[in-house]
């Protein structure tokens, strides 16, 4: 006998809500656009439901480089001129859109609320740019700042989290494996909803292949545009895959239950926790994917600032 899935679970009213201003408004959806379009397109609406901008001490655009000698684009966020603690932060957007504008107020709540400095990266994006190009560009970023470059922003590199949502979620799991690797000391891995599996063949990508927000046409048009399909099962890809997380950071780790990467984030906090890992795992009820970016609109994403600003402020000693 053939077994039904478990019922979808329902959004909260202000959730659902949301959803529905967002159908009304008629959008296409971006993997109906050009890569262009779609980047374009995602920076426009980034900040609708963000809470207010907050106002730091420091907000100032930066470089950092990269193997191949590009100067990759960044920005610096901290409260004050104390020399802090960094969080590097690689935003989401599936390897394709996003960039440091539209995770500008979160990175800032973060800042602000944490007492760290937050460094911002524009990773190289897809098609121009595909995989393993966004890994090298947080990897080296991720090890400029624990050398010489956070102290010569007068940073404290000693104090070194990296942390990130969606596909800079997987950007983060995975520089906290290639630190574990080098030897590298991390406090914390701040993972929002991340990307964790190889194909989307979990029962949350099945329940949730219509979305809302973030749909299974959507996942594979960001994908097609980053990866080859031979590709995918490289674990820089999908961090599950890694051979084993033992010794890696401590991780806080952020889901959204009505998410098709709900699953792979449960999947990849226990492989976590099987490996002796700390983890601090949070499922906020009857929200989407993309909700800490909502703050303005539903109240569960002022709750994860501020779990995530504890955690961080625990981890790094700030």
């Amino acid at each position: 006998m053939k077994i039904a899935p478990p019922p979808r679970p329902a959004l909260t009213p202000r959730m659902a809500g949301v959803i529905e201003r967002m159908a009304r408004a008629g959008h296409p959806p971006l993997h109906q656009l050009t890569p262009e379009q779609a980047k374009a397109a995602y920076e426009k609406g980034a900040a609708v439901l963000e809470v207010p901008k907050p106002e730091l001490a420091r907000a100032q655009d930066i470089r950092i480089p990269a193997r191949d000698g590009t100067a990759l684009p960044a920005r610096l966020y901290a409260p004050s001129n104390d020399v802090l603690p960094v969080l590097l932060y690689l935003h989401g957007g599936g390897f394709t859109v996003g960039s440091v504008a539209t995770h500008d107020i979160l990175c800032r709540v973060l800042a602000r609320d944490a007492g760290i400095a937050v460094v911002s990266l524009d990773y190289r994006l897809a098609p121009a740019h595909r995989f393993p190009t966004a890994v090298h560009d947080a990897w080296d970023a991720l090890q400029h700042l624990a050398g010489p470059g956070a102290s010569a922003l007068g940073l404290d590199g000693t104090r070194l989290a990296v942390g990130g949502d969606s596909a800079g979620g997987t950007l983060a799991a995975v520089c906290a494996i290639l630190a574990r690797d080098a030897a590298l000391k991390l406090a914390l891995q701040l993972l929002i909803y991340p990307g964790t599996t190889a194909r989307q063949d979990t029962d949350s990508h099945r329940r949730f292949a219509n979305g809302p927000v973030l749909t299974d046409a959507l996942v594979t048009w960001f994908f097609a545009q980053y990866i080859d399909d031979a590709q995918r099962d490289d674990w820089r890809f999908a961090p599950l895959n890694a051979e084993d997380v033992d010794g890696v950071a401590p991780a806080w780790v952020g889901l959204a239950e009505c998410d098709p990467l709900v699953d792979e984030g449960l999947q990849y906090a226990d492989k976590l926790r099987a490996a002796g890992v700390p983890v601090d795992l949070e499922l906020y009820r009857g929200v989407v994917h993309e909700f800490v970016k909502m703050g303005r609109a539903v109240p569960e994403a002022l709750q994860a600032h501020a779990h995530m600003a504890a955690a961080l402020r625990a981890a790094l000693n700030a």
